[in-house]
């Protein structure tokens, strides 16, 4: 749809908050088309966070072929949009139109169903704008009023005319320790400020956002550990190589732009987070201890389903004024606090002791499950509570919350304490996983992940015929560690797609340099289903195999449940990696569905039968008629059978009887480094 000049369009840095599971680009493209700058989001953790802080009065929450988790998005923002007199617009698929009444319960103010044309997905957005704007009286407030709190515009711009140089506006700027008025900053120092991973994901982010346009995200972490997301778009002279870029800075760990944040959770009138924090921070700044509970109730998102919105919202007003009763009597300096959803929290200062916060939750949590009234419903609640020491000294405010939020997990899991104190222990293995990850991400910045090779050898002939790449890190204090811990630390600290393209380009770019025997092997590198679900993968790989000039000697294997989250996409997926020359093979086949139609629907070259699986045709009678069945369903396909985990003569036997075409395992080597394989092919 191309807008007229007669109809209203948004200025162009207009935030609009958009979550959507499975097409974020293509509707981003859109709104931007519109005029507005999106915010756009694939995942719904910290949604409500993210929300707030984007300044947007309207949220879009595209629920087509994702309906259970559209509507628990709707859920988690329904307080937040409509608190802050903003409106929410549910997106649903074409056969889902019965879903409008959950989406209108789930706190939706508008919704559109597909198929629909993108006029009228911007006609849908405009009528939510009006909704927004008149519920905030006309014109959107600033902090402290009665719409969302319009936060500084923390952006910048980059132009081709001037590639040396970005230009920060001041709220950017003084977040970053520079001077209000420093007007550009070179790339050194930007690079100073984002690290060198910052530097390339931007970078990539540059080259997707000129080849395909739309917008283009990317995250890093800030010189304080802080996570920052910046959404970048071309501006409208211009395009491709001559555009100027416009990047708008989402603070995803807490950080602001502005001076001073809106102190009041407007659903009960106590503190919000932000306040609790400042609280706490407050006085371990001033080396005083204190003793914090964080109350959670029980399933209370059941409530809101059975009861509705309504009813919820009262009940929780009821509890806070519960707990300001009893946590907050007259004269007293503590803190009672709303952090998010159904989760309280209580601050005593120094001289409390551990017994007063003890005989208080107890206190709290009884007076919590008294019935309460809401319209025409009696409603029961329980609660739990989690309780953390601030000893004087300590000065980490969000540790201390971390650890009564702990103990309020475990008292959620227990079966009988309803209250429970943080002991150290608790922390150990998340401090052990945190460390983990802080060490992998300078693993990546410094180039310390290495790349070993396995053998794949034809079963007929006994030669290698192939290797797949294996990424190992020898970590200074754990030793080795092999691609499952890699890929795990990864995966909790957000930073898998970057592990995966490290490991992919740094195999590939590795072989490229083989001659003689090494030149003739084929290259397996392994795809996460991160991977696949990155726009433009396809395309980056194959061109950095034909930059490699592996394309006639790569195979990508891709787990079975990578594929089988979504197969009409991994199918057209896989189809243009095999037409363009690579081969595709499913790994660890034997361990999920196993199903010969999905085998049917993907066009592959080769299965690779799961080392537990390889190994059990030494077992029983029934064993091996399972393998041979796996085997016999992958030669009437035409596709190959690699059998992994091979360590004994008798395993290697059996397999080759039942037609087996290659086998990797310790059998023959271990994942080995270059100089090593190259004395396995002379032997």
């Amino acid at each position: 749809m191309q807008i007229s000049s007669s109809d209203e369009a948004p200025a162009g840095s207009t935030p609009l908050f958009m979550l959507s599971f499975r097409q974020r680009d293509e509707l981003a493209r859109m709104a931007q088309r519109a005029g507005w700058a999106p915010i756009a989001v694939r995942r719904s953790e910290a949604l409500e966070r993210h929300f707030l802080a984007s300044g947007a009065s309207v949220a879009v929450i595209d629920a087509r072929d994702a309906l259970a988790e559209g509507l628990a998005a709707a859920r988690v923002l329904a307080d937040a949009v409509q608190a802050n007199g903003a409106a929410l617009l549910f997106l649903t698929g074409r056969r889902e139109a019965s879903a409008i009444a959950a989406a209108y319960e789930a706190g939706a103010t508008h919704y559109l169903s597909s198929p629909f044309a993108e006029g009228e997905f911007v006609q849908a957005l405009r009528f939510a704008v009006r909704h927004a704007d008149r519920l905030a009286g006309g014109v959107r407030a600033t902090a402290g009023g009665t719409g969302l709190p319009v936060a500084e515009e923390m952006s910048w711009r980059w132009s081709p005319g001037r590639p040396a140089a970005l230009a920060l506006s001041p709220a950017l700027a003084r977040v970053s320790g520079l001077p209000e008025d420093a007007a550009e900053v070179s790339r050194g120092q930007v690079q100073r400020l984002i690290g060198r991973a910052g530097m390339r994901a931007a970078l990539h982010a540059i080259s997707r956002l000129r080849e395909e346009g739309g917008i283009a995200p990317f995250a890093h972490s800030a010189l304080d550990g802080r996570r920052v997301a910046h959404h970048l778009r071309l501006e409208e002279a211009g395009q491709g190589t001559d555009a100027t870029i416009v990047g708008h800075v989402e603070p995803l760990d807490g950080l602001r732009a502005g001076r001073a944040a809106v102190p009041r959770d407007p659903l009960t009138g106590l503190d919000d987070g932000h306040g609790a924090r400042r609280w706490l921070e407050a006085r371990l700044a001033r080396g005083e201890g204190l003793i914090l509970l964080v109350i959670g109730l029980s399933r209370f998102d059941m409530i809101n389903a059975a009861f509705g919105r309504a009813a919820g919202d009262s009940i929780i007003g009821s509890v806070a004024r519960r707990i300001e009763r009893l946590a907050q009597p007259t004269g007293a300096r503590r803190l009672v606090a709303r952090l998010a959803g159904a989760e309280f929290a209580i601050g005593l200062p120094a001289p409390a002791t551990l017994e007063e916060a003890e005989l208080l939750a107890g206190e709290l949590l009884s007076a919590i499950g008294r019935p309460y009234v809401a319209a025409e419903h009696v409603v029961a609640l329980t609660a739990r509570a989690g309780i953390a020491v601030g000893l004087p000294g300590e000065a980490d405010a969000g540790k201390l919350l971390r650890h009564a939020s702990l103990a309020l997990a475990d008292a959620r899991d227990g079966e009988t304490a309803r209250v429970r104190v943080f002991t150290e222990g608790q922390e150990s293995r998340h401090v052990e996983d945190r460390q983990l990850e802080h060490d992998l991400r300078l693993a990546l910045d410094e180039d310390r992940i290495d790349i070993l090779w396995q053998p794949q050898v034809s079963v007929s002939s006994g030669r290698i015929v192939g290797v797949e790449a294996l990424a190992r890190w020898r970590h200074p204090v754990l030793g080795e560690l092999g691609a499952e811990a890699l890929f795990a630390a990864a995966e909790r600290s957000d930073y898998l797609v970057e592990l995966s393209t490290h490991v992919q380009d740094k195999a590939i770019g590795i072989a490229a340099g083989w001659t003689g025997a090494l030149g003739a092997l084929r290259i397996a590198v392994n795809v996460t289903s991160a991977d696949i679900a990155q726009p433009g993968f396809a395309q980056r790989i194959l061109a950095r195999a034909e930059q490699a000039g592996l394309r006639e000697r790569l195979t990508v294997e891709v787990t079975e449940s990578g594929l089988i989250e979504d197969l009409a996409s991994a199918a057209a997926l896989l189809a243009e990696l095999r037409s363009g020359g690579l081969r595709v093979a499913v790994d660890d086949f034997g361990t999920g569905y196993s199903s010969l139609a999905y085998l049917k629907a993907l066009p592959l070259d080769t299965i690779k039968i799961d080392r537990r699986l390889a190994q059990d045709i030494a077992g029983s009678a029934r064993d091996r008629i399972v393998v041979r069945s796996v085997i016999d369903m992958a030669r009437s396909l035409g596709l190959a059978v690699v059998a992994e985990g091979v360590e004994t003569e008798e395993q290697l036997t059996l397999l080759a009887r039942e037609g087996c075409n290659f086998y990797q395992g310790f059998l023959r080597a271990p994942p080995v480094d270059v100089s090593t394989l190259e004395g396995l092919l002379a032997a």
